[in-house]
């Protein structure tokens, strides 16, 4: 703006030298000597001088109003470059029509405006990332939900109100036998077939009655044979309470089904066992107080037969309780290296009254010198017994009952072989023979029994001492039964191994 007042000053000054040096020269050198004599002093003095002095006058001005306007231009640009809210005194007759209150008026609104912007930016700013975490929930949520479902050990079937395919886990896809990423939105009816029509029908029973939850055991067949499944159907409603889907649990209770069944055989064998003795032991007692025994041969036989029913009480009990201890690994073991030939010799001594009166022969073996096994000598002595006493009491008169022990050094393994010449097993009822009060129904009537012998063995031996029961039969040829159980150098090299 300076350098501007300056240059108009310099302007200004060499158009009126202009105009004196050159007045003067235009009144000499224009027209002749005779037009001066025609013109007058008057005209060739001051005619020339005024139009100059005119022109001169107007460039200043002319100058001048541009110089105001360069301040107004000026003084504009600052007050937008510094947020003045007043023009300055240079520029206060171009600001003159804006009046004060107008321009406090229009800042005020521009900076509410810009306040007003900047907060609702702010607030939608906070929106979008609040909608963003609360989609990031959502997707997590789901993601879990989805985690949890494919975890769960139990089939789960999701289907939407139509009855087609939502999810399902990988247990659902085994009992049904479909791929849940080739099914997804494929009706449900066509993925389970006809043989699971019970269960397709439920679900659409349950749907069109909109119950919140529903349970009903359903068989499905399952490699070759049938399981029962509890089946759990819940709808799920949405904000109109509407049906939009339905979700199906099925657990499969076949082993809890059986485990109950096994329990309710239980109580029936062992009330079964336990009234027979106890049955007899009353009827003799009843004869004896009502003087039925006239002589004293006839007191001591119902005396014989009160007791012999008393211990098979005692042992039917014993053996309960002994099982039930096993099951629950509540029973005492006090292990100790023994040799399976003197725990047999024991046995032997004991059992040959028996086999004698049925005029069974009984054979054993030499002993052998590395026998020994880490058991609990007493569990051990009734493995033995229980084994001897079976093979004696299903084999006739005349019959031969042997017993052996191997060694297998490869696998540090000892044997213990019990064959009989007996009546033998159906090969259908071999794997059974093992179980919890089971008898071989050809074979009831051949000796009386608890059917809870050879499981006695299967738990002592498997379950206390880690070895293994077999046993070989064949229908009138007779059957071998036999365990083995690790040798004591393998025991002690195992838990020196351990250590």
């Amino acid at each position: 703006m300076r350098l501007g007042r300056s240059l108009y000053l310099i302007v200004s000054l060499v158009v009126l030298c202009f105009m004196l040096i050159a007045t003067p020269a235009v009144g000499l050198n224009s027209g002749t000597a005779e037009d001066w004599r025609h013109a007058g002093i008057i005209q060739r003095a001051y005619v020339a001088p005024a139009c100059y002095a005119l022109v001169a006058v107007g460039v200043i001005l002319l100058g001048w109003s541009w110089l105001r306007l360069a301040g107004a231009i000026t003084s504009i640009a600052m007050f937008m470059k510094n947020g003045e809210a007043y023009p300055t005194s240079k520029s206060k007759g171009f600001f003159a029509y804006l009046k004060k209150a107008k321009i406090d008026e229009l800042c005020k609104a521009v900076n509410e405006h810009i306040n007003n912007s900047t907060t609702r930016t702010a607030e939608y700013g906070k929106q979008i990332k609040d909608f963003q975490i609360q989609v990031q929930l959502s997707q997590k949520r789901e993601k879990n939900a989805e985690a949890i479902i494919y975890s769960i050990r139990d089939a789960v079937i999701v289907v939407d109100e139509y009855g087609r395919l939502f999810m399902a886990n990988e247990a659902a896809g085994r009992l049904f036998k479909f791929d849940f990423k080739d099914s997804q939105h494929r009706p449900l009816a066509e993925l389970i077939g006809a043989e699971q029509k019970e269960f397709a029908d439920f679900l659409s029973h349950s749907r069109k009655s909109k119950s919140l939850a529903t349970k009903r055991e359903i068989e499905f067949p399952e490699d070759g044979d049938r399981k029962t499944y509890d089946c759990i159907v819940s709808c799920v409603y949405d904000q109109n309470q509407e049906v939009c889907g339905i979700v199906a649990v099925l657990h499969d209770v076949t082993r809890e089904k059986q485990i109950q069944q096994m329990k309710n055989d239980f109580v029936s064998h062992v009330s079964h066992e336990l009234k027979t003795p106890l049955a007899s032991i009353t009827a003799y007692s009843e004869m004896l107080v009502d003087g039925e025994a006239d002589d004293e041969k006839t007191r001591k036989e119902f005396y014989s037969v009160i007791q012999d029913q008393a211990r098979r009480l005692s042992r039917l009990i014993e053996d309960i309780l002994n099982t039930s201890r096993i099951e629950s690994g509540l029973i005492k073991v006090n292990k100790e290296t023994v040799s399976l030939t003197m725990l047999i010799e024991g046995q032997l001594k004991m059992i040959k009254g028996c086999a004698e009166e049925k005029n069974i022969k009984i054979i054993g073996q030499k002993p052998i010198v590395f026998d020994q096994v880490y058991v609990d000598r007493d569990m051990m002595s009734q493995v033995i017994i229980n084994l001897l006493s079976n093979a004696v009491k299903y084999t006739p008169s005349g019959g031969i009952v042997r017993i052996s022990t191997e060694v297998d050094e490869v696998t540090s393994l000892a044997r213990v072989i019990v064959t009989d010449t007996g009546v033998g097993i159906p090969e259908e009822e071999i794997e059974h023979v093992f179980d919890k009060f089971y008898r071989v129904g050809a074979n009831k009537k051949q000796a009386k029994g608890t059917g809870l012998g050879l499981n006695l063995v299967k738990q002592m031996v498997e379950t206390v001492h880690g070895g293994r029961v077999f046993v070989k039969s064949k229908v009138g040829e007779g059957s071998t039964f036999g365990f083995e159980l690790p040798l004591a150098t393998g025991q002690s090299a195992e838990i020196v191994r351990k250590l």
